[in-house]
């Protein structure tokens, strides 16, 4: 048994990360820029459930823009396979790709190998949900071990702009 990697705490930073752009620049995260932010963590070219996620994700851009979130999602796929992605399904948040294990481990994810060599070819993150507040503290950790757990994007919209509106902090920190 593997001992699991220390998860961000509400109400502290989000650990500083990097990750390669689809134009293949290194995009640094150091801070959510003064702004709401959305990270998204996602499984890769390989998982269904990613791509219906993200499917719903870019339907719903604009609201959770209005509700002055700036949107990143990220993966350990190659630029190749996430290029790929965003050309058939017509993603237009930001992407990110190539999200090292080291990094994997500073954010808290789970990570899986592949079960069979045609899943993906290398190790990956387990889904994850972040909202980050304007000074870069953790609002919402929702950190999956599987595909099948992730936040309904309606409910965590719904609920971050009430959070926003009535000035709530982050909340898990007893």
């Amino acid at each position: 048994m593997t001992t699991p990697t220390p998860k961000p705490a509400a109400g502290a930073a989000l650990p500083d990360f990097a990750a390669t752009g689809l134009d293949g620049s290194s995009t640094m995260f150091s801070g959510s820029n003064g702004q709401w932010f959305l990270l998204i963590v996602y499984r890769g070219k390989h998982c269904g459930r990613c791509k219906k996620y993200l499917n719903k994700l870019e339907s719903m851009q604009s609201q959770w823009r209005d509700a002055g979130f700036e949107i990143l999602a990220v993966s350990a796929d190659t630029i190749e396979k996430a290029r790929s992605d965003v050309e058939e399904f017509g993603w237009t948040f930001d992407i990110a790709c190539q999200l090292s294990e080291s990094d994997m481990q500073k954010l808290g994810l789970y990570i899986s190998d592949p079960l069979t060599p045609e899943e993906t070819d290398r190790r990956f993150a387990e889904p994850a949900v972040f909202c980050i507040r304007p000074d870069n503290t953790v609002q919402i950790a929702a950190i999956s071990n599987g595909p099948s757990a992730r936040p309904d994007l309606d409910e965590l919209l719904d609920g971050m702009v009430f959070t926003i509106e009535n000035e709530k902090p982050a909340r898990g920190m007893a």
